[in-house]
């Protein structure tokens, strides 16, 4: 890119375990770029992956200098602490997030770009029409999605395969903790979110890395961090249990007085102890869930940790200096 010249376009791909679909992955990601005729570069993060994939994006970025950044963790993070940090390497007017694993085909691209141009919108999601995943995988995507819709009121399903202009994407730099959920920082910062069909093909290569517990520990991310909803629907339980018991109280104390009891009942009197008790051990851990969170989030756990970057630009010409990162980082530019 020439000097004074404007980046029009970044893609960054987290990347984890996927030596096997690099080669493929770039060649048709840049020859889909190609054929949009804009100024664009491609930010791979490894996410710490135990695989080749390091040493291939190592030859990939030497064989492109000028176009691709390659960014290597030391441990695995999470996909969207990798995001955060990829986000924080581009230079684009538009930022397109993009899987390693070909499922969201690269040719795509053209549709979300073509979407955020034209329909005055700060996010837009690839969404298909059927997601060719697994049953569990549907499921785990499902809940993340009634989650998101259901807290930022929005008839949007999110993805991994979205576009992001880049004054909202600046708006999320400032957000340095862990437990990191891209779309609720998004969607915090601006309500213009709309979504365009787009092709959805099955993984040919390997098996996902998100499993359904995985999944539900994201809506949990989007719970915790971005609502007081589960607070305030242990305190709904516990005010509607201590009505019902109060209301249970009175009930058998007007039997009482009327001589109705005969024998004090046990099962009642265990179950009474049973669903009290499971009220407050629940109450209890989702207190704890919070405060464990911030427990950490104060300790400063890093939200990623740089081992190394290969660029042919200087770190003084990322987005966002790397001496200002908000994470321990040891990196060196090659």
């Amino acid at each position: 890119m020439r000097e004074g010249d404007s980046m029009e376009l970044s893609v960054v791909i987290p990347v984890y375990n996927s030596a096997e679909s690099l080669r493929s992955l770039t060649a048709r990601l840049l020859a889909a770029l190609e054929e949009l005729h804009v100024t664009h570069e491609v930010i791979f993060v490894d996410d710490g992956s135990r695989d080749r994939s390091w040493d291939l994006l190592r030859e990939i970025q030497a064989e492109h200098p000028n176009r691709i950044v390659c960014v290597q963790f030391m441990r695995n993070f999470g996909q969207h602490n990798a995001l955060m940090c990829g986000f924080r390497h581009t230079q684009g007017q538009f930022v397109v997030t993009l899987d390693d694993d070909l499922q969201n085909p690269p040719e795509e691209i053209a549709k979300l770009l073509d979407a955020i141009r034209t329909q005055n919108l700060d996010v837009v999601y690839g969404a298909a029409d059927r997601r060719k995943h697994r049953t569990w995988r549907n499921l785990g995507s499902w809940l993340v999605n009634v989650v998101f819709r259901t807290m930022f009121k929005t008839r949007v399903a999110i993805s991994s395969f979205r576009i992001i202009r880049r004054e909202v994407l600046e708006a999320t730099f400032s957000y340095s903790l862990n437990y990191t959920f891209v779309d609720g920082l998004l969607a915090w910062n601006s309500q213009r979110i709309g979504e365009v069909t787009v092709e959805h093909h099955p993984r040919q290569i390997g098996r996902s890395n998100y499993s359904f517990p995985k999944l539900c520990v994201l809506a949990l991310n989007l719970f915790s961090n971005f609502s007081l909803l589960p607070l305030q629907a242990v305190s709904l339980i516990g005010f509607v249990v201590a009505f019902s018991g109060l209301l249970t109280g009175a009930y058998y104390l007007l039997q009482y007085l009327l001589s109705n009891i005969a024998v004090t009942g046990y099962a009642s009197t265990i179950v009474s102890i049973l669903v009290l008790g499971g009220v407050q051990l629940l109450s209890l851990g989702m207190i704890g869930e919070y405060l464990g969170r911030l427990h950490l989030n104060v300790n400063r756990k890093p939200q990623y940790t740089i081992r190394n970057v290969c660029a042919s630009r200087s770190a003084e010409e990322f987005a966002t200096p790397i001496d200002d990162q908000p994470s321990d980082v040891l990196e060196s530019i090659r």
